[in-house]
């Protein structure tokens, strides 16, 4: 599955978004289907990179993540 298959019937796109515990405005975002599963296939190294990176700081530096709907 790749991003353009993300995309639900009514166009909705979904996002996993990881918020910091001590900074309110940083987080990270990443392309998902709407249970919240992320095809680390389709992610640039950097982003993958990225997304390990956050998933193994949760609890300590980032919350756990939400799905969001995001309408395009």
């Amino acid at each position: 599955m790749n991003a353009s298959t993300m995309a639900s019937q009514d166009g909705r796109h979904y996002e996993l978004r990881f918020r910091s515990l001590f900074d309110a405005g940083r987080a990270y975002t990443f392309p998902c289907d709407a249970s919240g599963q992320v095809t680390m296939d389709a992610l640039s190294e950097r982003a993958l990179c990225n997304y390990l990176y956050v998933r193994a700081m949760i609890g300590r530096e980032y919350r756990f993540p939400q799905v969001e709907a995001v309408l395009q």
